[in-house]
């Protein structure tokens, strides 16, 4: 078996399930053995291949828990409108916005789009991100749900990076049911989950309960046959505004509900009370240029945990940085620097059902491992873009 040594760390932060904290070490050296981090201390023995950290920054791999990487096209043209002032509501009512990308899923081939999520997947690996979860919800019919999902999972078997599949129907209403969303929710329900299931592919299940999209109403209905069906609920929720997707959260057993720009003081009772986790998107507010940032404190004083994610897709967020998302963070949001790596590693693979095997350095955990390319945690948010990644060890794996 292959074994690694990671040394002349400067800074090593990472969760710390024992002591259930962050924690700051230095003078320390990693032993990997296979995939698996064995040892961490100091003075350790050799090993077949060495990483000289150069004192350099050394923090688990990101786990990005909220992306939408299956689309064809880029909607570039959609920025230039907002640049104009243009809100992503208003490009949405004039059939833009998530709509806009259907066509390029329907009459796409699976190789056709296996290409550009590889790519896609080449990048985050590149930035750090060494898990990431990949929704459907561009197809929104079930052949074209079911081909997103197969794609995901194509890219995942033969790619690095490790790569967890949502099925996400209930993303908009298709031009089609444009007059009649109860049956497109009928068809999500009683022919769309079923075959996700049957397919065996997709891990959870996700609604955009928002004004506008799936009414509270309509997304229990979703959340509840997907639970039915073995798909675990997340939820899309408050984002433009207060629907009550974040108390649905709590009400339907979600793992994490998302957004929250919008989030109520019941709402964030609700998640806190069911032990949702709050996934922001700091991302998506910058991107479309706004203002309101979800509540950081709030939801720490209300003992909701806090992962982050990029939102990566098509329209209202296209950074794939985790670095830059940890940065904006810290500014925009106020989280400490700490809380922010916690948050982007530790809190996120919890989101996935995944923290005891990835999320912290830890012996027996996956070595799933990144070197900066700066000497300590704190100069995150005071470089804010110019975060170097000198190497990425995926699964014991020197990737760069």
């Amino acid at each position: 078996m292959n074994s690694l040594k990671l040394t002349n760390i400067g800074q090593l932060v990472t969760y710390d399930s024992p002591r259930d904290e962050m924690v700051v070490l230095e003078n320390t050296e990693i032993g990997i053995e296979g995939n698996t981090i064995v040892e961490i201390g100091a003075n350790l023995g050799d090993a077949d291949q060495l990483i000289n950290c150069n004192q350099k920054l050394v923090t688990p791999g990101f786990v990005d828990p909220h992306t939408h990487p299956v689309f064809l096209d880029g909607r570039e043209d959609e920025f230039a409108m907002r640049l104009q002032g243009a809100t992503y509501e208003e490009i949405a009512e004039a059939g833009g916005g998530i709509i806009n990308s259907i066509n390029g899923i329907r009459n796409s081939s699976e190789s056709d789009l296996i290409s550009p999520v590889k790519t896609r997947m080449d990048r985050f690996l590149s930035l750090g991100t060494t898990t990431v979860e990949c929704k459907s919800g561009y197809g929104l019919n079930t052949k074209s749900e079911l081909k997103s999902l197969k794609v995901i999972d194509e890219v995942n078997q033969a790619h690095k990076i490790d790569m967890i599949p949502t099925f996400m129907g209930g993303h908009a209403f298709p031009p089609e049911f444009k007059n009649d969303h109860d049956a497109y929710v009928d068809l999500i329900c009683n022919e769309m989950i079923p075959a996700v299931a049957k397919q065996s592919i997709a891990k959870f299940n996700d609604v955009f309960c928002e004004n506008g999209y799936f009414s509270f109403e309509q997304s229990r209905r979703i959340l509840n046959v997907g639970k039915e069906h073995g798909l675990m609920p997340r939820i899309h929720a408050d984002e433009f505004e207060d629907s009550g997707a974040a108390k649905l959260a709590g009400e339907s057993g979600s793992i994490s509900a998302d957004h929250l720009m919008a989030v109520s003081d019941v709402g964030i009772r609700k998640m806190a009370e069911n032990g949702v986790i709050a996934t922001l998107l700091p991302g998506t507010t910058f991107f479309l240029g706004k203002s309101g940032y979800a509540p950081y404190q709030k939801l720490k004083d209300a003992g909701v945990e806090v992962a982050l994610a990029t939102d990566f897709n098509p329209g209202s967020c296209h950074i794939q940085s985790m670095p830059f998302i940890l940065s904006l963070s810290c500014i925009a949001m106020k989280i400490p620097v700490l809380e922010a790596i916690k948050a982007a590693t530790f809190t996120s693979a919890k989101s996935l059902f995944l923290n005891d095997t990835v999320g912290s350095i830890e012996i027996e955990k996956k070595a799933d491992i990144i070197v900066w390319g700066i000497e300590r945690a704190v100069q995150i948010p005071y470089l804010v873009s110019d975060h170097q990644i000198q190497n990425v060890v995926k699964n014991g794996v020197i990737i760069s």
